[in-house]
């Protein structure tokens, strides 16, 4: 189940209970600031998540997912790539 645009797991954040985080599906601004450079892009081109992307994954979001303090090591892109392999959620 999809759960963030970056391939991000919210039940794994360390944030979300203690910020309230519904997660980025969810919320129209993230809790650490304005806007989220992914969550913007994968919202502009109308797509679920990363995974969805043709040009995934693009540099914005191996700069993210290998940031040294925000960073997962690039567990945020197998979860793209699961998530992508996933059917399609009914509308």
């Amino acid at each position: 189940m999809v759960q963030s645009r970056c391939g991000l797991r919210c039940q794994e954040c360390e944030y979300r209970e203690s910020m309230n985080c519904r997660g980025c599906l969810q919320i129209e601004k993230p809790f650490w600031g304005e806007s989220c450079p992914v969550k913007s892009c994968c919202e502009g081109r109308e797509l679920l998540h990363c995974g969805e992307c043709p040009g995934f994954p693009c540099a914005l979001l191996l700069d993210f997912s290998y940031d040294k303090e925000q960073g997962d090591g690039g567990k945020r892109l197998w979860q793209c790539q699961c998530w992508a392999k996933e059917p399609a959620p009914a509308h």
